[in-house]
Order: C-alpha cells, then sequence, then structure tokens
C-alpha cells in the first residue's frame, strides 16, 4: 500500500470549547492558516506537543504497526521539523523516499486544538507540502503497489492535484485499487466539485457522517452511504460511538464500534480506521470485518494524545479475535 498525502507536525494543545469560538474557528474541521495566522494562533494558547501527522501519513503508520507494507509519499523541508518527521515515519517501518526540500517555505504544520470531549479543531499551514507535485510520484512505486491511498485534502490545490493525477494514471494504467478519504467537512463543503470527479476513479471510499452528507447533499447518512456507493464499488462511513455503514457491492451493513473508557483526542481516529480497514482488506477480508478491525485501531487512537499508535495493535486486534 502507498499514502499520498501532506507530510505534516502536529503541535496538539488541549483546550476549552471556548478558545476554538474565540479564534474564528468552526470546531470540529480543518482550516488552512499562512505561517504568519499560525503563529498568531500558537501566541494565544499554551505550548503543545510536537508529533508527527499527516492524514495519508498516518494511515501509512497504522498499517505498518499491524505488520502491513506501507509507503509514503509526501514532502517537507530539510529543516528541524522535517527531520523529525522522517525519523518517525521510517522509525514506525513506512518507506519514504521523497528528498527534503532544500528551500522554500518550512516543513508544514497544524496546530491540533483539542476541546475537553476529545474533539479536534485544525489550523494547517501546509509549508513545503504544498508543493508536492507529479514529479515526486515515484510510478513504479504506485504500480507496484496493491492499493494507492489518497487524502481529500490534496484536492482542490493547485499543485497537490497535479500529483493525484499523475497517481490516478499511473493506478489506472496498472490495475492497482484506488482508496480515497474525503478528509474533513469542511473541505468537502469548500472543493465538493473536485472530490466528486475522483469518484468514478475510486474503488474503495472513507468518510465520517457529515463528510459524506455534505458530499451528497442530505443529513441522513445511510442515504448519504447508499448513494456514494453508486459511484464507488465499496463505501464506508464511520459514525463516532455508532460505529460504521459499509457499502459494498449495493448491499449496506452496520458494524458496531469498539466502546472506550474514555474519549481523550479524536486526531486521527478515521485515519487509523482506515489503516485497519485497508489492511483486513489487504489479506481478504469481508468489509464488514474489515470495518471490525478498522474499530479496533480507531479505539486505540482516541484514547491519547496524538493520532500515531502507541498501543501494540497486532496484540488489540488479537484481543478482539480478529487476524493481522
Amino acid at each position: 500500500m502507498v499514502a499520498i498525502g501532506h507530510a505534516l507536525v502536529d503541535l496538539v494543545v488541549p483546550v476549552a470549547d471556548a478558545a476554538v469560538g474565540s479564534l474564528g474557528l468552526e470546531k470540529g474541521t480543518m482550516s488552512l492558516v499562512d505561517g504568519e495566522r499560525a503563529g498568531a494562533i500558537l501566541a494565544a494558547l499554551s505550548p503543545g506537543t510536537a508529533i508527527s501527522g499527516g492524514s495519508a501519513a498516518n494511515t501509512a503508520v497504522g498499517i505498518a504497526a499491524l505488520g502491513g507494507a506501507a509507503g509514503f509519499v509526501g514532502k517537507v523541508r530539510d529543516d528541524e521539523w522535517g527531520r523529525l518527521f522522517v525519523r518517525d515515519i521510517r522509525g514506525a517501518g513506512v518507506a519514504y523516499d521523497v528528498p527534503p526540500a532544500l528551500d522554500g517555505p518550512p516543513t508544514g504544520r497544524s496546530i491540533v486544538l483539542v476541546t475537553p470531549d476529545g474533539e479536534k479543531t485544525m489550523c494547517t499551514d501546509l509549508g513545503v507540502g504544498d508543493l508536492l507535485g507529479d514529479q515526486d510520484v515515484d510510478p513504479a512505486l504506485v504500480s507496484g503497489a496493491s492499493v494507492v491511498y489518497l487524502e481529500g485534502y490534496l484536492c482542490g490545490l493547485a499543485h497537490t492535484e497535479g500529483a493525484v493525477r499523475a497517481a490516478l494514471e499511473v493506478a489506472g494504467a496498472a490495475g492497482t485499487l484506488v482508496a480515497l478519504s474525503l478528509s474533513d467537512p469542511l473541505w468537502v463543503r469548500l472543493h465538493r466539485n473536485e472530490l466528486a470527479a475522483l469518484l468514478p476513479r475510486v474503488g474503495l471510499l472513507f468518510a465520517n457522517g457529515e463528510e459524506a452528507c455534505r458530499m451528497v447533499g442530505t443529513e441522513h447518512p445511510d442515504v448519504a452511504a447508499e448513494a456514494l456507493g453508486r459511484s464507488c464499488a465499496t463505501v464506508v462511513v464511520t459514525l463516532g460511538a455508532a460505529g460504521s455503514l459499509v457499502v459494498h457491492e449495493g448491499r449496506t451493513a452496520a458494524v458496531a464500534a469498539v466502546a472506550v473508557d474514555e474519549v481523550v483526542d479524536t486526531t486521527g481516529a478515521g485515519d487509523l480506521f482506515a489503516a485497519g480497514f485497508l489492511h483486513a482488506h489487504l489479506r481478504g477480508a469481508v468489509p464488514e470485518d474489515a470495518a471490525r478491525l478498522g474499530a479496533v485501531v480507531a479505539a486505540e487512537a482516541i484514547g491519547h494524545l496524538g493520532a500515531r499508535p502507541v498501543a501494540d495493535l497486532g496484540v488489540l486486534a488479537g484481543r478482539a479475535g480478529l487476524a493481522t
């Protein structure tokens, strides 16, 4: 599996609910900011914890933690944060060979505001990651993968759309399965047309309930899931504590979530759900069982700060009766 997305370092900051509104942010979404705005937001907050992140990168790390083979395509600068990102993703067992940029903007960062209910609100300065282009996508890497996984955040941006097109062209010629995450409700609202244009080439689609509803134009996740299932062979819609809906070849199944004692931070929950699903799918599991492994991995993610797993995911899957 090869994942393509923005290489970011997350700066995780616990905040009160009021802080999100006072900064002019929409709770539970991701907003793009420039370096100046990011600095102003950080100045208004207590110091955060730096943790390597990035949506597709988190999914690749999750697959590697489950014992799968994963690669990542994303761009960093040769700076302190870039070196941190490279060290962490390679240390997690993910193949990463994109050369760092020697000049230009710094490595991207995402300020992750975590409220007491565990919900995340992100302000992201993409930095040099916004310059990821078709020249950074290795055709051999994509054509040799069983699946290429794209984060929706790549759509609607001038440079990164080139990387998406390059990956889709190679995947189409090689017969590589294309998986796409819709990534964020606000992003869907802003770039619905660009995302919709990709769906005919997507075999496996991931979305949360709000993203799916905004994509289709309904308030009902089950209706949204079924509608999206008419465009993609397999659609997975996550619903938080209510579990997930899996639409495969016209049939919809509901899969329960894994209960947790406390929701600490929802950052990366969807990314890690996708990792569990993809890992099981690539091993021949039926979609419902793949969603069950996704639920186990997502439950681990929300039990601590940061998106990267800290527990042994293989052990957790074994306890749940799911082989990895």
